[in-house]
This record gives structure tokens, sequence and C-alpha cells, in this order.
């Protein structure tokens, strides 16, 4: 998208922040309402995370305003709200090619710009790194300023309160900028406390109070009355008492959409010592009003016409895996008043909408708190109740010591949904859902089931949910193949492989089969289709069907295995293994995911450009015929 200066004039002044620092302040509303035009036209053609961009607009043109950046160190959470930091910081001509292959990274990506500080994509992480910046920041000794933006939804993970509590006891300088934008900001309330934010951050209100506390240092009894009544001022007029208790000077809430204001008190602020709260008040989807009314709605767009002020409706598919799980979970119930539906804050991603309002008293949304989520469900478990943890794939890797320690040493029934394995596509390395089986095949008493297809994904959650220990059961981000699904469930049992073709009598010489887990069956059946290649669905990592391998073993000199997951410790890994324990006499082929992060690009551009489609597979099985 090339900028068109009739649109945006003074954007155009503001290529990078050094050039949005040459404006006067009287400017800057403007260039925050450009930016925000800026982005809605760019992500309405490009596609993206949208709301919570629109949110953080002003907030981000007076960060940059501020502070010197990228000499001063500004760290964004999870990422969703760093576009419009994307735009002002070099990138804006690239936007139309975020989240697509080769193009712009879809989370702040050091490696992209030196005003990216940190990589980001997993929530709650920013005070963390802000807290080990800050002391390097003050070992060189150069007065560097270090920044964190995190959301109150952010906020409800334990790393970020681990974080507050050791920045506040070490008390390196750092401001924490609590981003808010759940609750409401009334425009009275809005203005009196800036105008408070101002005076409490002003040089003279912190001469008064640093200055007294120094006066009354050796006078305990003076001293602490002093402290409690600061407290108790402050306490009338801010809710941050938590964050003083941590160690954190507090001041806010402020308007976050008033860039002047915020300029004032972060100038305010930059000169004061010690770690630092700012609370500002902003609104997801600011400025776009159907955004600002349905935020989870305009979280994630395609590509949509701003002017009809929705987003358009997808053709007609076969449901989503995640809606199959849903529509189990809510049939499941019905039989099942043990069954406990727990999820850390991806209702709707994981297709539990429908759940949570048929059967609020089982539903649990814990928030961004992953530990919590799996450690509760143990709690559940060990108990009498039926806990099922619905999860993606690349979260459920924060929790790991909880599923080791709290589930599977004591053998608990806990059933694990994971949701986006394997590739899921635009959101780049630190979403694919990769390493879920390489993770998981290690740990005694696990469970692994990889669905091929929809039905297989019912069948399998109700095999989970019946079994006495720790269960997963995989799929991917997006729907299926259309398979008719089965209303009646029946578990499957254990470890129970499917031939689903055989190898014809007049096959070559070099007899190959491939093992396919997971829900890339259907390229492994064209594949099998060109190769004239056995093809054993093995529905199982764990308990491996050793039957169906020893067999296809000595009946074929090439075992090929397929799965959407890192070969490394993967399921290829686990028949690995076994071969080698069991001295069988035949050749293997290991198709799946290489040992780097995946990029952003499309799944169909990825399984592509991996050879785990069916052009790729036939493709490695021929270079292994040929030189073996």
């Amino acid at each position: 998208m090339s900028l068109d200066l009739a649109h945006y004039p003074t954007l155009a002044l503001a290529n990078t922040p050094e050039e949005l620092r040459t404006l006067p302040k009287d400017k800057l509303t403007q260039v925050a309402n450009e930016l925000r035009q800026f982005l809605l036209s760019s992500v309405s053609q490009s596609s993206g995370h949208f709301a919570s961009g629109l949110g953080t607009v002003e907030l981000t043109v007076a960060l940059h305003y501020v502070y010197q950046t990228p000499f001063d160190q500004l760290i964004w959470d999870v990422g969703h709200q760093a576009y419009p930091h994307k735009i002002l910081t070099g990138r804006r001509e690239r936007m139309p090619s975020i989240r697509q292959q080769d193009g712009l990274h879809p989370f702040p990506w050091p490696p992209e710009s030196v005003y990216d500080t940190f990589a980001v994509g997993h929530s709650s992480t920013s005070i963390s790194a802000a807290v080990g910046m800050a002391i390097a920041a003050e070992k060189e000794g150069k007065n560097r300023k270090t920044v964190a933006v995190i959301g109150d939804g952010a906020l409800s993970a334990g790393l970020a309160f681990e974080a507050l509590n050791h920045g506040g006891d070490i008390s390196k300088d750092m401001l924490v900028i609590l981003n808010d934008n759940e609750m409401s900001i009334s425009e009275n309330v809005g203005a009196l406390n800036s105008h408070l934010a101002r005076l409490l951050t002003g040089s003279f209100f912190n001469t008064i109070r640093d200055g007294s506390k120094k006066v009354l240092s050796n006078v305990p009894p003076l001293k602490e009355f002093a402290s409690k009544a600061e407290e108790h001022i402050k306490g009338m007029v801010v809710p941050g008492t938590i964050f003083e208790e941590l160690g954190f000077n507090y001041i806010g809430p402020i308007d976050g959409h008033d860039v002047p204001g915020m300029v004032d008190t972060l100038k305010n602020m930059r000169n004061i010592s010690g770690p630092q709260i700012l609370h500002v008040v902003t609104k997801k989807g600011k400025g776009y009003d159907v955004a600002e009314k349905d935020p989870i709605k305009f979280h994630a767009v395609p590509r949509f016409n701003p002017a009809d002020e929705r987003l358009p409706k997808s053709a007609p598919s076969t449901p989503t895996y995640s809606a199959i799980f849903g529509q189990w979970l809510c049939d499941m119930a019905q039989h099942d008043p043990k069954l406990m539906a727990i999820t850390p804050a991806m209702r709707e991603g994981s297709g539990m909408v429908a759940f949570s309002k048929e059967y609020p008293e089982q539903y649990f949304d814990v928030a961004i708190a992953e530990q919590h989520a799996v450690t509760l469900a143990a709690g559940m478990a060990i108990r009498g109740l039926n806990p099922v943890v619905a999860i993606y794939s690349t979260f459920l890797q924060r929790a790991y010591d909880q599923l080791i320690h709290d589930v599977a040493i004591q053998n608990l029934p806990v059933l694990f949904a994971i949701d986006r394995a394997g590739i899921v596509g635009a959101d780049g390395p630190t979403h694919q859902g990769a390493f879920d089986i390489s993770f998981l095949r290690c740990i005694p008493n696990m469970v692994i089931m990889t669905p091929s297809d929809e039905n297989e994904c019912r069948q399998m959650l109700y095999t989970g949910h019946q079994l006495d220990q720790p269960a997963t059961v995989r799929y991917p981000r997006g729907g299926g193949d259309g398979v008719e699904i089965i209303e009646t469930m029946s578990a499957i049992p254990l470890g129970q492989s499917r031939t689903l073709r055989s190898i014809a009598d007049n096959a070559p010489a070099q007899r190959v089969a491939i093992l396919n887990f997971g829900t890339l069956l259907p390229e492994a059946k064209a594949a099998a289709e060109q190769l004239n290649a056995t093809l054993i669905d093995m529905r199982f990592v764990k308990p491996l069907d050793t039957h169906a391998l020893t067999e296809a073993a000595a009946q074929h000199d090439l075992l090929v295995t397929l799965e959407d997951g890192a070969i490394k410790g993967g399921a290829g890994s686990e028949v690995g293994e076994y071969i080698l324990a069991n001295g069988l006499a035949t050749s293997l082929l290991q198709c799946g995911l290489p040992d780097t992060f995946i990029m952003q690009a499309t799944q169909t551009q990825m399984y592509a450009q991996l050879e785990i489609d069916a052009a790729g597979i036939v493709q490695q099985v021929q270079r292994r015929l040929a030189t073996s």
C-alpha cells in the first residue's frame, strides 16, 4: 500500500519515531487520527489483528514521542496491539505483507527491526523481559529507559505477577504501562485522573515525597505516618494499592486516547527513578464503531470492506475441528454431569461458546493461566470429577511441569483437547503447534491420539474421556475433509491402527508402507496411490500399534512416517525406537516438521515447502529409494 499524502499528510511527516519527535505536540492528535485510518485501511486489505491495535494508537504515538526509541527499550506484550508500532517504525509500506509468507512478522520480531526489542507472541512475558533489560541498562550506565506495555488480560497470568514482585523488590528504573481496555472511563473521571497523574508524576510532588522520606528516614514513627498518609491520599483517587504493595509507584488511571495528556504524564514519569506503573484506559476497536461494539469478533479479521462495517461471511465449508470439539463437549455433558470443561481464555477459539451457555456450572475460563488450568483439572480429577482441558498446542507448553507433576505422576484422568496442533499458518513461529507429540510422548501414563478426520476426532475425544489415566487428542486449526460424523460415540481400543490400503501384488521390488499420524491423511492417500504403497492410519502415537508395525516392517523395505509435528522426538521417532529396539529389518523415512522454527505462511504453502503434501511425500520417498 503506497501512502496517499492527500489522506495522511501529517502521518507522512512521521516515517520514523525520530521524525515524529520533530513535530510539535499539538500535531500529535492528528498523527494519531491518520494512523488509525491508515491501520483501518491497511488491515482491511491485508487481514490480520485489528481491534487491539485500534485501541493503542494514541498510546503508541505518545510513547515514541516521549521515549528515545530505539535507544530506550519498548517491550510490547503479546503483540496484537503492536501494529501501530510497526507503522510508526519504518514498516508502513510493508504492512500489506503482514502474516504472509516472506512478509512482515505478525508480532514484534527483533530480526525485523531495531525498534522490536523482544520477540513476543505468547502473553504476559513483557514485564519479566523488562526487568531483565532494566538490570542490563543499569549496568550499562547510559540512562537507557525501559518500558513494558501489558494488557489487563495478560496481567491475569502468574508470570506477570512473578515479574512485578521481583521488579518491585529490586527497584530498578522501569515503567510498566497497564493498558486497560476492558473497563470504561467517563470523560469526567478521565479528565480528573489525567490532571492527578500530571500532579503525582510532577517534580514538585516527587521532590516533596522523596525529600520527606529522606528527612524522616531516621524517625520511624513519623516516617511510617508520612507513608501511610501518602498511601491514603492516593488510595482515595487511584486503585493502585496492590501495585504499591509490590513496590511500584502507581499512577492512573488516565485516558489512553488523550495524546497530549499522556505525553505530559510520560515526560514526567521518564524522569522518576525506580519501578513505576502507569494505568492507561483504552478501548479496543477505538474509532471504528462495529469493532468497539464487538472487539472479540474484530480481534483478527479477514480482508473486508470498512464501508460495509461487517466482516464477509465465509463460504460454506466443513465444520472446524474446534467446532467438532465444542459439539462433542455439549453432547458428552448430557450424559456426564461430572464433566468439567476448562479453558485458559480461549472460549471462542476452542469452540466452547455454546457449552459455556448451556452448562455454565461445568465451564471454567481461568483467564491466561495455563499452569493453573492444568493443576485445577488435577484437583478436580483427584476428587472424582472428569475434567477436559481445551488448550492450544503452543499454550500447553507453558504448563509442562504441571502436566508431569500434577497430572501424570498421579495418573489422573484428565483429558487434554489440544487445538491448533501442527502448522497453524499466519501467526508464525510462536503459535505453530509443532512440539506437543515430542514433549508428551516421553511422559509415563500419557495416551496420545492423532485423529485423521472429523469422526475419528469425536470418537477419540470420547475414548479419552472414558480412560482412567491422562489422555490427549490433538487436532489442527481449520476444517476437516467433510467425512460423515457418527453421533453415536464409541471407544476405540487403545493402540489400534487401521489399514486403509494394502500394497498390490505387482508392486515393485522396493515395497513401501506409509504410516500416517493425524490429519494429513488425504495427502498420505494421494501419495500412496502414486507410489502403490500400503497405507496404515496409526491413530495412536502412544500406545503404538506394535503388532501392525512389526508386520509392516516384515513386509516392506521402507516405512514412511507422516506427521504434522516435529520430526525430532515425534511419532516417527517412536516408530524408529521400536524398530531399533526389536531389530526389525526395514528402513525408515520420517516426514514431518524439520528442526527449525516455522515462519508465517498459509498451511498449504508450508505443507508444500516442508514436503509433507502428497507431491512432497512422493518426492521424499523417491529420493530415498534412489539412494538405497
